[in-house]
């Protein structure tokens, strides 16, 4: 009889369930379910309540239809029987926290809480805290916190402690009401599995955890505030369960709300782009990994633990057991491209993509293709929703410098793309500066997968050849992976796991001489205007955005 595992995907609109056969990887099923309430960024739920400036909050009942609606689907698509899923593997984006009172149900279910916005979901992209984390920064430096270095001496307004912060200082009533803060990844499997669950990668590059330190001591907490006495025992969790290990079964409760039999093995909870580590193959050091959509994620391993200023984090076991993974990103990507196309690309773009049965993606990238490196006279900052990596500043945003009234579309979209891709150079460089070698790159995602335009770009700007991920889906791969590791059925090892069941593509894009000289000289430009306005020896940028926030809370002190 057949094996196979379940890898379900939260993601930041949607959530996916794959179905794959342990033996070879053979991707039978998907089920993609929409968010009902989607990204809640302007108002509460269906209401009209007005939320502030930079939240972005989630429901959480949302990801239960995924959980319900997804895993039922796979199975009438496969006619798999419940009885050959052999473990489940849970991926989510991060950091992505929810508070829950001591059965885990979430505060914002409850009605005295319901119009509450500290009580739901605050997604990863929840920027409103950037004031806390900046607080968090300057009394970790003056205290000589250790654990700072970790994290290239920044904490990014999208991280545990920050949002924490901003519900003490904001509303205390939910900090006191909530019997626990829990990453939803955690949530997921705790919910599955009917017991509270934590996991070492949430912790370790979200949570300012380290597998030999633990937290951060009482004492710095409580110099943040007061009520953070005490904030690691009674809100968070001591018992953290490394990547790879069992979390525990599936209940007879959760059993029936996904049409499954109990007691399947759940893995503990992964980082969503983490998760596509091992849903490419990458075991060994020295290979990076761009998860391309929305945003993009940059993962690496090493044998060697090395603080590097401006990443993301560095966190022993977090993406593969025996390896200390690195992590860095980039807050705008796909969601600049949409931008584009939702705010400035005019009617007759769609009207051509429609005659043509295409999309208005496939017009622009069929026109932006037809440009040469430099021809558009454009350069972008790719700050578009902050930056995370190296600057670590969400309230930075983007600009578009060389526009004229002949300025086209594509030719923004082109230097939108190029912006990204400079981007990743820094990073890249970062990293190869710091002692940390990047031998090759990989990618994947739906970018990575769906254009080559874009591929090739980065290719040629950063110099390094690219592999491309074989699954389209690879985050979920990863994901079903970790539930056949799990598995007395299944595999001893991630190594031995992926080998069968993950791989790449024949297709590998390899640096143009020509464009990466013309990249060169633009990449000198772009780092230019990186370093002007990103370390404030301009802070126009920073100016501006304090204005137009006060004038949208109407302040009349501008």
């Amino acid at each position: 009889m057949k094996k196979y595992s379940l890898g379900i995907d939260f993601g930041t609109l949607s959530g996916r369930v794959l179905l794959v056969d342990i033996e070879n990887g053979n991707e039978v099923a998907t089920s993609i379910i929409k968010y009902r309430h989607g990204v809640m960024d302007e108002y509460l739920c269906d209401s009209k309540k007005k939320l502030p400036i930079d939240y972005a909050l989630q429901h959480p009942s949302d990801y239960l239809d995924v959980l319900q609606a997804g895993v039922r689907n796979v199975l009438k698509e496969s006619k798999v029987e419940p009885s050959q899923i052999i473990g489940i593997g849970v991926d989510f984006t991060a950091c992505t926290i929810l508070p829950v009172d001591k059965d885990l149900t979430p505060l914002c279910l409850k009605d005295e809480f319901k119009n509450n916005p500290h009580a739901y979901v605050k997604l990863w992209k929840h920027h409103a805290a950037q004031k806390q984390a900046n607080r968090i920064v300057e009394v970790a430096r003056k205290r000589g916190e250790k654990f700072l270095l970790r994290y290239g001496n920044q904490i990014s307004s999208e991280w545990v402690l920050p949002k924490v912060l901003e519900i003490v200082e904001e509303d205390d009533a939910i900090y006191d009401a909530c019997d626990k803060i829990i990453e939803a990844g955690d949530w997921i499997v705790s919910k599955l599995i009917g017991k509270e669950s934590r996991s070492s990668c949430q912790a370790g590059y979200k949570g300012l955890w380290h597998k030999q330190e633990g937290y951060p001591d009482n004492e710095f907490f409580k110099s943040l505030h007061p009520k953070l006495d005490g904030f690691v025992e009674d809100k968070l969790s001591l018992n953290i369960q490394s990547v790879g290990d069992l979390a525990g079964y599936l209940t007879e409760d959760a059993a029936r709300l996904l049409g499954l039999k109990p007691d399947i093995p759940v893995a503990v909870a992964y980082i969503d782009a983490h998760s596509a580590v091992p849903g490419v193959g990458i075991n060994e050091e020295g290979k990076m990994l761009a998860i391309m959509g929305t945003s993009t994620c940059y993962m690496v391993l090493s044998k060697k633990e090395i603080f590097v200023e401006g990443i993301s984090g560095v966190v022993e076991d977090g993406i593969i057991p025996d390896f200390y993974g690195y992590e860095a990103g980039q807050a705008s990507v796909g969601n600049g491209f949409e931008w584009l196309v939702n705010n400035l690309v005019p009617e007759r773009y769609f009207n051509e993509a429609k005659g043509l049965n295409l999309t208005v993606y496939d017009i622009l990238n069929e026109k932006a293709g037809l440009l040469n490196p430099g021809e558009s006279g454009l350069l972008a900052l790719d700050w578009l929703n902050g930056n995370r990596s190296i600057l670590s500043n969400s309230d930075l945003t983007g600009c578009i410098l060389g526009l004229t009234l002949l300025t086209k579309p594509e030719e923004i979209y082109r230097a939108l793309i190029e912006a990204t891709a400079f981007g990743a150079r820094v990073i890249i460089e970062q990293f190869e500066n710091q002692g940390i070698e990047i031998k090759e790159l990989y990618a994947t995602g739906g970018i990575a997968k769906k254009s080559s335009l874009i591929m090739q770009i980065y290719a040629d700007v950063t110099g390094k050849k690219i592999k491309i991920g074989k699954s389209e889906q690879a985050v979920a791969l990863g994901s079903a992976i970790l539930g056949a590791v799990v598995s007395r059925d299944g595999y001893e090892t991630i190594e031995e796991a992926s080998k069968k069941m993950a791989g790449i593509d024949d297709v590998v894009y390899t640096p143009n001489e020509k464009n990466q000289k013309i990249y060169e000289t633009l990449y000198q430009e772009y780092k230019t205007l990186h370093d002007y306005f990103g370390k404030m020896e301009n802070e126009v940028l920073i100016k501006l955005k304090n204005l137009k926030n006060k004038v949208l809370r109407g302040e009349n002190n501008v």
